[in-house]
């Protein structure tokens, strides 16, 4: 068993582990397949989100463009 955190599985995917940490993670998942099984699921969500767009609709934008034109510029 490994005293690895999910916190720590976020550091790894991320590349934010020093190069011991990152051997000694490598070494887990190949040793537990329990733990190898959580960070799989772990990264497909990451790759989830690295795929998700993310801009707002064009109604916000008009909307907050309007609203702009309303407003008076506030002066120092």
């Amino acid at each position: 068993m490994n005293n690895f955190t999910n916190e720590d599985m976020i550091r790894f995917l991320y590349n934010e582990m020093t190069t011991d940490e990152t051997q000694q993670f490598i070494q887990a998942l190949e040793a537990d397949w329990t733990f190898k099984e959580r960070f799989e699921v772990l990264k497909q969500s990451k790759e989830g989100l690295d795929r998700v767009s993310y801009a707002p609709r064009t109604s916000t934008i008009n909307a907050i463009m309007q609203h702009a034109e309303m407003t008076e510029p506030v002066s120092h």
